[in-house]
């Protein structure tokens, strides 16, 4: 007879409280974290707001009943509504990772740490309307921030979900819950039962960001995230209990159930080493593992505009995760489906010279050069360009485009390794960042209220110090009787 299990209340999982002391008590943060983390909440608000000119994405915000208003609730950047912290954090998360337009990080298990931003200004903009003692000023949010972009992303370093066909969004949910917890002024042992839950959910399928499912659910899965997050954290302050070995559980822990009984560990100690080398999406609203190829395709477009017709052949050189995920043949039915298409951005780069948002859109896709220049594309990898993007001193995400014509004339191999958005770019990258949140923002607000937002930017000291209900109002719409 095999022995029964035993009922004592174990100890916590270490993992789950190493980051509950991480968030309870972090360490110094670098200088360079924290402007790169005010960078990255300006770049992160401006693609929510780009978002809202989507009907598609449009059509998913607001309160789950029409016509609901919570009093001193949560406010959505760029509307009108005012939620609750659980629906919010959804309508914050949906709208800024819509156009995946907002930062990457490229691990072993890749994402978007900015996703974490639609539970931190949900949870931080309640408390601060709802005579809360806990009124968080921006400075809390950028904290916040740094920390949730370090656990979900050193979680990613070491650990890949999505080779066993869960999507990253569940390491959103993790550092959302952490961070949520925190925020409304959990402890220890709060932030443990809030994690713990949140990894007791499991993990989601990736089915929807993969053909033949490719679909708009990868543009609200972190708004999900999110907003399950906040909850989970809501729960923990009301006393919920939390499965303390959620993961390490025999049979039905997650690493049993979901991960061939594979550990979840921590590659390297949490700090801010994710903020300090999170890569942005600067340039094109692109699959990161593309923003390469799409500079250089760019970079040929006036050799190849005048000439589509006469093309033979267009060479990509890539590395083995743009493969994987992106290298896509045949007819491709949604937004969602062409900008996770390695050929359709080049094309679109080759063609017209940009990659916009609105070049996923149907219309555009019906431009029947697309579909032309696709079926002259070949792909093949580089093993340099793959071996390289996971050195950890490196981190390329390298790409290269060449063009053939039909009389045997070729256009030079344009290589680019590190796209604009990268930390060796930065220098170069910061003003264009800046530049692109002008613009997103011009989308839905006038010129005067965006130029006050950015000069708020420059200002780091005013911008920390300012509490997080007055800055919303900063990203609110405007009536002739002022701002709401």
């Amino acid at each position: 007879m095999s022995a029964l299990p035993r009922c004592d209340r174990p100890a916590p999982d270490r993992l789950l409280v190493e980051i509950a002391e991480y968030v309870c008590a972090p360490p110094a943060f670098t200088a360079e974290a924290r402007e790169t983390a005010r960078f990255c909440l300006l770049d992160t608000l401006g693609c929510a707001i780009l978002a809202l000119n989507f009907p598609a994405c449009a059509k998913l915000l607001g309160p789950v009943v029409p016509g609901t208003v919570v009093p001193n609730g949560a406010r959505v950047p760029g509307t009108s509504y005012q939620l609750d912290p659980v629906t919010a954090a959804f309508n914050i998360g949906c709208a800024l990772r819509w156009l995946d337009f907002n930062d990457t990080w490229l691990a072993a298990e890749w994402g978007h740490p900015s996703d974490n931003l639609g539970a931190i200004l949900a949870v931080a903009d309640y408390l601060g309307r709802s005579q809360s003692e806990r009124n968080l000023t921006v400075r809390d949010v950028l904290s916040a921030m740094i920390q949730a972009h370090e656990v979900q992303g050193i979680l990613a370093l070491g650990n890949s979900f999505n080779r066993v066909g869960m999507d990253h969004v569940v390491l959103v949910r993790v550092a959302s819950a952490a961070v949520a917890t925190r925020l409304l002024g959990g402890d220890r042992a709060q932030v443990i039962n809030a994690v713990s839950n949140a990894w007791a959910d499991g993990g989601a399928l990736r089915v929807y960001r993969h053909a033949p499912n490719t679909g708009s659910r990868k543009s609200w899965a972190a708004g999900d995230a999110t907003s399950r997050a906040v909850w989970h954290a809501w729960q923990a302050l009301k006393g919920e209990m939390g499965y303390l070995t959620a993961l390490s559980a025999r049979t039905w822990g997650f690493c049993d159930a979901l991960l061939r009984s594979q550990p979840i560990t921590l590659a390297r100690p949490l700090c801010c080493y994710v903020m300090e080398n999170v890569l942005f999406k600067i340039r094109f609203p692109a699959e990161f593992h593309a923003q390469t190829a799409v500079e250089a395709a760019i970079q040929l477009h006036p050799q190849a505009k005048d000439r589509l017709g006469e093309i033979e052949t267009i060479q990509l050189t890539t590395h083995e995760s743009a493969i994987r995920i992106i290298d896509k043949k045949g007819p491709l039915h949604n937004p969602a489906d062409r900008d996770h298409c390695l050929q359709y951005m080049v094309a679109i780069g080759l063609i017209h010279g940009r990659l916009t948002a609105q070049d996923y859109e149907d219309a555009a896709a019906a431009d029947p050069r697309t579909d032309e220049l696709r079926a002259k594309m070949t792909v093949a990898e580089e093993p340099r360009y793959s071996r390289e993007y996971l050195e950890a001193d490196k981190r390329s995400i390298a790409n290269a485009v060449q063009i053939i014509f039909r009389d045997g004339a070729k256009t030079e191999k344009v290589e680019v390794e590190y796209p604009v958005g990268h930390r060796r770019r930065r220098a170069e990258g910061m003003p264009l960042l800046v530049n692109k949140a002008r613009e997103n923002l011009l989308t839905q607000f006038p010129s005067g209220q965006v130029e006050s937002i950015l000069q708020l930017f420059q200002d780091a000291e005013r911008l920390e110090k300012m509490a997080v209900a007055e800055f919303v109002e900063c990203f609110l719409p405007q009536t002739d009787e002022g701002r709401r």
